[in-house]
């Protein structure tokens, strides 16, 4: 078969066991949404920075949400923090209902009636200007300003002052400072590949994400196991059930040509036997995706595509293995990198983006895994297992995404002993992807959704997966 390179993946007949999940989301502490903020301030102080300006939108709400558990809806809203340990939300009209525990967390809150919709009332609120002079960003002598991406150099000039805030923020925060260069992006903060505190994860922020990974995994499992042909995408949209939790990506549904825009939302476009089809469900903190043929087995694909989709999936398994038995804690995410280019086949598919990357509230967060990289995989990472091939002969898609967290033996124990039915299924899921799909993980891989490493090539066969013997 061509491009086939491992005699040892083949199919098997695999029953997909019931991991189960939690009865509810686990609730983030009040405690440690304080530690949060403390932490941040210590890290404001060791920037020698004077005060932090965190903005949120619907979308781009994760930093504000990973420091108060705010979320704004419809809005805008602004973090405010100060070296000195103040604390200052502004919000729109309709968030103002929406708010944390702002005594709890000693937030001051302040309506800024801008952020609310247009037409909205806004005759309650003071300018921004007296807002921010008053927090006294008019004599700090460098301001970080959060938005949800940093820069590099050579891709955009500016540097460090290059900001991904509106420009009515930018602009009077610059003219407050006196001095542009004291206006300085301090999203690195929360986000950077390195050491951004978002990157390591609690114990009960690692409860929740697993929590997050079942509903989206259980999601798409529930729509393949509906999957017929003659359906159309929108109807099947209903199984990628949110349990309440905020998508963190629109759900994505496609069958045959749809599928070659594999960002599309559902159609009325219907499954047909042969068809490829693509499915990805997003919830804050976890997505699951799989991708394959709308067939029962080779006999219902037609053409070149029924040499080419099998030896592509094969290798691709390969590669997925590859990823999960590579990544550890103290593991070079530039040899993870290394190590799945050397098993994948060059001749049948390349890397649409990054071999994996962190994920948090936010789909993405950033991605350790380029070539070359040189940062190490540490406790408390949250990795997806997002590698996308994009076909380099006949249009077909095979896709299995899912996250793990990375956890040393101190987490570990933590983990066991806080949540312990979270422990039960975790180990469960290492004995399935070991004795089942025969995917070896590191002690320190714990993989938190109920499909991971589970691959079936035929959406019509479920219980027809990929192994390694």
């Amino acid at each position: 078969m061509l491009g086939m390179k491992c005699a040892s993946i083949t199919t098997g007949r695999v029953v997909l066991p019931s991991f189960g999940l939690a009865r509810t989301c686990p609730d983030i502490p009040t405690e440690l949404y304080r530690t949060r903020l403390a932490r941040t301030v210590e890290r404001l102080r060791a920037e020698r920075q004077d005060a932090l300006v965190v903005y949120a939108d619907r979308e781009h709400c994760a930093n504000v949400a990973y420091l108060t558990g705010f979320d704004p809806r419809f809005e805008e809203a602004l973090l405010l923090l100060s070296s000195e340990g103040r604390r200052k939300l502004l919000v729109g009209n309709e968030c103002l209902g929406y708010l944390p525990d702002t005594q709890a967390l000693g937030l001051e809150v302040e309506p800024f009636q801008e952020f609310s919709l247009m037409g909205q009332p806004r005759n309650a609120s003071r300018p921004l200007r007296e807002i921010f002079r008053d927090f006294g960003l008019a004599r700090a002598q460098c301001i970080g300003c959060v938005g949800w991406k940093y820069f590099d150099e050579h891709l955009l000039p500016g540097g460090p002052q290059a900001l991904d805030v509106p420009a009515y923020l930018a602009d009077l925060l610059r003219e407050l400072a006196g001095d542009p260069k004291r206006v300085v992006n301090a999203t690195g903060l929360f986000m950077d590949v390195r050491d951004g505190l978002r990157v390591f994860n609690e114990p009960a922020q690692i409860a929740q994400f697993e929590y997050a990974a079942c509903v989206t995994s259980e999601g798409v499992l529930s729509l393949l196991r509906h999957l017929r042909p003659g359906l159309a995408e929108y109807e099947l949209e209903k199984y990628l059930d949110t349990r309440g939790l905020p998508l963190s990506c629109h759900r994505m549904i496609s069958f045959g040509d749809n599928a070659t825009r594999g960002l599309s939302s559902p159609s009325a476009q219907r499954a047909k036997p042969g068809d490829h089809y693509t499915v990805g469900f997003g919830v804050q903190g976890a997505l699951s995706c799989r991708a394959g043929m709308i067939a029962a087995g080779p006999g219902d694909l037609t053409g070149a595509l029924r040499e080419f989709y099998l030896p592509l999936a094969t290798n691709y398994f390969q590669v997925v293995a590859t990823w999960y038995e590579n990544v550890r804690v103290g593991a070079s995410a530039g040899a993870v990198v290394r190590a799945v280019e050397k098993v994948r086949d060059h001749k049948l598919y390349r890397f649409a983006v990054n071999p994996g990357h962190y994920l948090h509230l936010d789909e993405w967060l950033h991605s350790p895994f380029s070539v070359g990289s040189r940062v190490r995989l540490r406790s408390g990472m949250a990795l997806q297992m997002d590698i996308i091939p994009v076909s380099l002969g006949p249009f077909c898609y095979i896709n299995a995404e899912d996250g793990v967290v990375l956890g040393d033996a101190r987490l570990r124990t933590q983990l066991a002993q806080g949540f312990p039915d979270l422990w039960k299924r975790v180990q469960a899921r290492r004995s399935f992807m070991r004795d089942v799909l025969g995917i070896n993980l590191d002690d320190s891989v714990l993989p938190l959704s109920n499909t991971a490493g589970w691959l079936p090539l035929w959406a019509l066969d479920l219980d027809t997966a990929l192994i390694i013997n």
